[in-house]
């Protein structure tokens, strides 16, 4: 019995392996995906993480490129350069391009020292970045009575010398700018809600919370299409390259 078991599991093994063609309906279906062996295999695209190294390879490589071609600018952080289609109506993925950028976390709270550093690191200098970076920098930890909050504005008592302190109204909305594109294009700015947070018998926490709508990003891919369009502008035979966002 073992043995017929056995042979019987074989047999099922085999003819799974096989792929089988069957019509339902008059459409045909197979029971596997089929790769065909004469097709020409389709290139590993390029990764980089700047719009100046998909310049470069459009501008030196011109023949790698076929006779049409397709820049996609996918989002704000993604761009890819496709070939138009094959025969077998496939697009082959010459070129991706992922910003490179310092991440910051919005919405989240930080406490004082991360959040000074972050502030420096991922926004561009601005009045409204100096005015909330005063803010956290010179608040101090009080009692209570001394920090008020009715949900739309916020006052917290900061120091304005060696030995005095003042009342501040917390700046809000706030208009910065983060990096949040790729570096060779302008960044969008965009407004932000400050908040402090103080609890009983802890440090104060500061976060940064979008009130735009994530309308900076239409703006940051219209952005990235002008800056490509611009960069090749003067190749020859532009008419070859299509530049959609």
């Amino acid at each position: 019995m073992i043995k017929e078991a056995l042979a019987y599991i074989t047999e099922l093994a085999t003819k799974a392996e096989k792929p089988e063609v069957l019509e339902i309906n008059g459409k045909t279906y197979c029971t596997k995906n089929l790769t065909r062996y004469d097709e020409e295999p389709m290139a590993k695209s390029i990764e980089a993480t700047t719009l100046t190294a998909l310049v470069d390879y459009i501008k030196q490589k011109r023949d790698e490129l076929r006779e049409s071609m397709i820049i996609q600018v996918e989002d704000e952080t993604t761009v890819r350069l496709f070939s138009g289609l094959t025969k077998e109506r496939k697009r082959e993925t010459l070129f991706t391009v992922r910003a490179l950028l310092p991440s910051f976390d919005f919405g989240h709270e930080y406490d004082q020292e991360r959040f000074l550093i972050s502030l420096q690191s991922c926004f561009k200098e601005s009045d409204d970045r100096t005015a909330v970076a005063t803010v956290a920098a010179n608040i101090t930890d009080q009692q209570n009575e001394q920090y008020s909050d009715d949900g739309v504005t916020q006052q917290v008592v900061i120091k304005s010398g060696v030995a005095h302190k003042d009342n501040a109204i917390v700046p809000n909305p706030v208009n910065l700018t983060p990096y949040r594109t790729f570096l060779e294009v302008d960044q969008p700015a965009s407004d932000f809600i400050f908040r402090i947070r103080k609890n009983e018998g802890s440090a104060p926490t500061f976060k940064l919370v979008a009130a735009d709508g994530g309308i900076w990003k239409a703006e940051a891919v219209a952005n990235v299409k002008n800056y490509l369009e611009e960069a090749l502008k003067d190749i020859p035979n532009r008419e070859q390259i299509t530049i959609i966002a």
